[in-house]
């Protein structure tokens, strides 16, 4: 484990240097200095630049205003190199840095953080920086606002009746002059002018305030033995310190996030202590904010890519100073400057959303592994379905694994039922079995809830033209336009790409020919509509809950029990608790095993999981109902059952037999361009510079899967390596001694989550 060093206190003040960038190099009493600087570009390393004599060398981590091909460039002096390569230029011929910034350091262990990401993933470091650097408002001064506070009223003031009507409302709390005007009843020229005649003082204060800080004195709920043993040895290892990683395996509705709370509350108990809650998709976290303000009495510091730029300041800003306490996240929440981070939480750790799929390729999961290690602080990975790579871990003593199989309180794990639709087939242009539609009435009648789970948005994944058989594609993509009946729209979902619905057939010019194949749900919602009239149904999918606001509306109403049936795809499996939801359908429980992913199996077991836990997670007995076509297939089995542990150890057994990840490794090359000669061409570049290696096979180049995605051809190469770790130097060296055609990008995935 790497130590962690102190940091020194931030630069108290924003120093111009360029007025002492010309100095005669040659006195011998002005000595400037190099500084090695690291920008947040995709550069190969640092830049140097100089500082002018008499100015104090500053520390790695202070971030700093450079020059830089005519502009300016906020950059982080970075830690002094061992092997630079190549020619340093003389100290007269370095551009001088600009400006110090007031700003805190970037800690020890984030530069390491970034370092290692950047090696891991064989991404430039300066890439890597960019998203410890993704607010620039955060490095610019904080506007300002003035404010009014009490002051003692000159002699011979004439006092209005509306002038002590703000006399009056003033107190020793400051207030801006639109908030004295309000309580006042008065235009704002009469404060102003209140304030010129020297009767209010006024102050200028950030318009960001400090967040508030969380109450961890206040009680939760009273623990069951189980998740009291579990908080406890995670209590433990926060009080002691040091880096430790816990799996946390709890069923759905077992309390996990009670438990992680424990340890997230040990770590609160030192003043100047930071903590990192990551999750998969912050925008459908609404009930977990409520329950944590609930219990800590404020809400934590949100992070994510989705809120504005003066939020994103005043989070950056407060995690930097330290004066967040509580950070709560998506995977980019990793990389903000923590002052000094003691506990780390992955919340749904098991979740394909925590693998960023663009720019730097890494997965949050195991970066948030790294980082817990570099800032000698523990970690809880939590999940009712771990990923076999924690599972693995965990079981060879890596991990320490907590186990929770209990329901919290009185609720009891749903039963499970299969429908075979070979046996029980929906009618006619329809996707809801005859046994799914009486079990809805029966619960409908009851007073209780009804979720239809069908990971396909829109009406339909295809349409088809009866007359000529044209199947509509985008004409950026190598994928067919999805329906979207709601908007009268056809939606390409890999690049977005949006037409409207055509009443006749693009090619044939037939009016009237085009029919939808296979369901989506919207076509569910349709369907269910006409069978259920009078029930409450709502579609819960990425394109109805577009913002945190309206998913956070829609859960409340399910919660409210406003809703009778809710249709949604895979956002309604992220961990909502729903009182009154007692049946869950499952419409097409095959849909995932479909293809050739590695993770097929795995990730269709964990999603029926988490979506089957959504069921009975109240005092109601909750039933789960799989349609299938083949009952017989080990997911299914699996889940009828409740032997997850078996069919994670067939998992384990088969990757283990072929050396595929967690046991081996796995890269993926994947070359893309406008031009499809020149993308075969690098890849057959690739395919004839590779290294023969005992124990690495190198293979392709084929058509990717997704051939065309925005305009761009795509051709993909793997590298399997039957051990784990080492692929990065090979993949290195191999990538760059293979001339690079003009025109083709090459993207390198170490551990690929996608194989499209």
């Amino acid at each position: 484990m790497l130590p962690v060093s102190g940091t020194a206190p931030p630069p108290t003040g924003q120093h111009s240097l360029t007025d002492q960038a010309n100095f005669d190099l040659n006195d011998s009493d002005m000595q400037p200095a190099r500084v090695q600087v690291l920008l947040p570009l995709p550069l190969k390393g640092v830049l140097d630049y100089r500082l002018p004599a008499n100015e104090p060398v500053p520390p790695p981590g202070t971030l700093v205003q450079v020059p830089l091909s005519g502009r300016s460039a906020v950059g982080v002096v970075w830690d002094e190199s061992a092997d630079r390569g190549g020619k340093q230029l003389p100290l007269e011929k370095l551009k001088p840095i600009e400006k110090i910034l007031p700003l805190p350091l970037f800690a020890d262990d984030l530069r390491k953080f970034i370092d290692w990401v950047a090696t891991y993933t064989l991404s430039s470091p300066g890439a890597v920086l960019r998203m410890a650097l993704s607010s620039p408002a955060a490095l610019a001064e904080v506007p300002m606002r003035t404010h009014y506070i009490k002051c003692d009223v000159p002699e011979g003031l004439r006092l209005t009746a509306a002038r002590q009507s703000v006399l009056d409302a003033v107190d020793d709390t400051p207030a801006t002059g639109a908030q004295l005007a309000e309580r006042a009843g008065v235009s704002a020229a009469v404060v102003s002018g209140l304030a010129k005649a020297g009767a209010l003082q006024a102050i200028e204060i950030s318009v960001d305030q400090p967040f508030g800080l969380p109450d961890a004195t206040i009680e939760g709920p009273l623990l069951s033995e189980e998740q009291e043993t579990a908080s406890q040895a995670i209590r433990d290892c926060v009080w002691e310190g040091g880096f430790k990683p816990f799996l946390l395996d709890g069923i759905t509705g077992s309390g996990k996030t009670e438990v992680y709370f424990e340890g997230l509350i040990e770590a609160l108990k030192e003043d100047d202590t930071q903590v990192l809650v990551l999750v998969p998709e912050i925008a459908l976290t609404s009930q977990w904010l409520t329950r944590f303000e609930t219990r800590f009495g404020t809400r934590p510091v949100v992070w994510h890519s989705d809120i504005g730029i003066a939020a994103r300041r005043r989070a950056w800003r407060s995690v930097a100073s330290g004066q967040a306490r509580v950070v709560v996240g998506a995977r980019s929440a990793l990389f903000l400057p923590f002052k000094k981070l003691a506990f780390i939480t992955v919340d749904e750790e098991h979740d394909p959303s925590f693998k960023q799929e663009e720019g730097v390729l890494y997965h949050a999961r195991d970066m948030a592994i790294v980082r817990a290690k570099l800032a000698a602080c523990p970690i809880v990975l939590a999940s009712a379905t771990p990923s076999l790579e924690t599972l693995v871990n965990a079981d060879s003593g890596k991990y320490e694994k907590l186990v929770l199989r209990e329901r919290f309180g009185a609720a009891v794990l749903p039963a499970m039922k299969a429908i075979d639709l070979r046996v029980s087939a929906p009618g006619a242009g329809q996707w809801l079995a005859p046994k799914l539609v009486s079990a809805m009435q029966e619960t409908i009648t009851n007073g209780e809830q009804v979720m239809l789970f069908l990971n396909r948005r829109g009406y339909a994944p295809l349409t088809l033209c009866r007359t000529c058989g044209h199947r509509i594609e985008c004409p950026s993509c190598s994928t067919w336009l999805v329906e979207h009946r709601f908007r009268k729209e056809l939606q390409c979902h890999q690049c977005g790409f949006v037409r409207p619905s055509p009443d006749a057939c693009p090619e044939c010019q037939t009016e009237d020919s085009l029919v939808a194949c296979g369901p989506g749900v919207e076509r569910l919602f349709e369907e269910v509509s006409n069978q259920f009239e009078g029930a409450r149904i709502a579609v819960m999918t990425s394109d109805t809950m577009t913002n945190p606001r309206l998913t956070a509306e829609m859960v409340g109403q399910i919660a409210d029990g406003e809703l009778d049936i809710v249709i949604g795809t895979q956002i309604v499996t992220k961990g909502y608790h729903f009182p009154n939801l007692t049946l869950v359908g499952v419409i097409d429980a095959d849909l995932g095993l479909r293809g050739g992913d590695l993770r097929a199996g795995e990730r269709t077991y964990q999603q029926l999981v988490q979506v089957a836990g959504r069921a009975g997670r109240a005092d109601k007995p909750g039933t789960v109902y799989l349609q299938t076509y083949e009952p017989e297939h080990p997911v299914v089995r699996a889940l009828l059952s409740g032997d997850g542990e078996t069919f994670m150890q067939a998992e384990q057994e088969a990757r283990q037999r072929y050396s595929m990840p967690p046991y081996g490794q796995l890269t993926s090359i994947i070359l893309s361009g406008v031009d499809i000669a020149a993308v075969v061409d690098q890849g057959r570049l690739l395919a004839t510079s590779a290294p023969n290696i005992e124990g690495v096979a190198f293979m392709g180049p084929a058509p990717a899967p997704l051939s065309r995605v925005r305009g761009m051809h795509r051709m993909r190469l793997l590298v399997h390596g039957q051990k784990r770790g080492g692929l990065q130097p090979i993949v290195r060296e191999w990538v760059t001694r293979t001339r690079q055609i003009k025109g083709v990008k090459i993207k390198i995935d170490i551990d690929p989550y996608s194989f499209l």
